[in-house]
């Protein structure tokens, strides 16, 4: 833990940001090499200047340093630094990495990640694609990264570990301030399977700028990062743009072109960003960075004709009135002409057969998992 110390001392250096931190460890490649280092060999880094040359050499510890270090141990985190080979390798690419991360679980052996990210008001729509869609790509192997906010970022979490995959949360906070709160079980499932990662000291609180920081990272650690649902004013759209300056692929679900909530989405594909109708449009995209041959034939979304085979006429015409986006009973009675108990009957069948997804308010619609 000790080798730690260095490098969170030179990051609490007043006017060493990531990108000069970057180029300080490219010239002398550890802390200790900074430190030791003469004016000139100092001055020698583009951006240094005599005044952070002296900032440097009047470095010191502070107390958040020490405790932070004691309370890792003491929790059993871990601090990864850019020179450890747990260290994401795809965040050394982009300009501006982090130092080092705080970890809770393990990174060494995350494969083919890919970042998943959307809105925190996610409709039933989002959620299940979303759901669908990490599941399936964690299936294979992959990893997915998100940041744990409420919504689509959740969705995406959960649907890597029902199909016990792999996934990384990237917190916007310390990992002492879980954010938000009701994920805090979430949080640990996490950890055990895959990590829960922060550049934030361990009580961090969650603040609003912290937030376009997380974003780098999870779109920088990632080969490609895909937009479920997002708004035309959304941090989802900082985290593709991020994406796109990284040089990763951007990818985006659409939705009903009457929801704001997919706005944009659709102005990312307007603007080339990958369409995606499932797992495998990811999967084709990336397959020559990808470290296995994939196959994308299972992937094809799964038929649920044997389900709808038996189904009476009346039972498919409701079935047939509805759609990813949740529609409430009295439409349906409207729009079928079917008298509301009868309808009601129908429509418990078709949930139970898993046809029929039931939201509140009596809204239904047509799971897309």
């Amino acid at each position: 833990m000790e080798s730690c110390l260095p490098w969170m001392i030179l990051k609490n250096v007043p006017g060493i940001g990531n990108h000069l931190y970057k180029r300080l460890i490219e010239r002398f490649e550890t802390p200790e090499r900074v430190f030791s280092a003469t004016k000139d060999e100092l001055l020698g880094v583009d951006g240094i200047t005599s005044r952070l040359t002296s900032n440097i050499y009047r470095r010191s510890t502070p107390d958040w340093i020490k405790k932070d270090l004691d309370l890792v141990q003491k929790k059993h985190y871990s601090i990864v630094t850019m020179a450890n080979p747990a260290f994401p390798p795809l965040l050394h690419q982009i300009p501006d990495p982090p130092p080092f991360l705080y970890v809770f679980g393990t990174i060494d052996d995350i494969k083919d990640p890919i970042a998943v990210v959307g809105s925190r008001n996610a409709t039933d729509y989002g959620i299940d694609t979303t759901h669908r869609l990490c599941s399936d790509l964690a299936s294979l192997g992959m990893t997915i990264v998100s940041g744990m906010a409420r919504g689509i970022d959740t969705a995406a979490h959960v649907g890597a570990l029902s199909a016990k995959g792999k996934t990384v949360a990237v917190l916007g906070s310390g990992l002492e301030r879980i954010y938000p709160r009701e994920n805090r079980k979430l949080f640990y499932q996490i950890a055990e399977n895959g990590a829960v990662i922060s550049e934030f000291s361990l009580h961090e609180e969650p603040k609003a700028l912290n937030f376009p920081q997380r974003n780098r990272i999870i779109s920088g650690m990632s080969l490609g990062t895909v937009i479920v649902e997002a708004a035309r004013k959304s941090g989802s759209l900082i985290t593709a743009r991020m994406a796109a300056e990284q040089g990763r692929e951007v990818f985006a679900v659409p939705g009903s072109i009457q929801s704001f909530k997919s706005a944009g989405t659709h102005g990312l594909i307007k603007q080339g960003a990958k369409l995606v109708d499932y797992a495998g449009d990811i999967v084709e995209e990336l397959s020559h960075l990808l470290s296995f041959k994939p196959d994308i034939g299972r992937l094809n979304p799964a038929e649920k004709g044997s389900a709808q085979a038996s189904l009476s006429p009346d039972e498919q015409a409701v079935l047939n009135t509805l759609e990813a986006y949740p529609i409430h009973i009295d439409d349906l009675i409207r729009k079928t002409s079917l008298d509301a108990g009868k309808l009601a009957g129908i429509l418990l069948k078709l949930e139970i057969a898993g046809l029929v997804r039931q939201s509140p308010g009596k809204r239904f619609s047509r799971p897309e998992s």
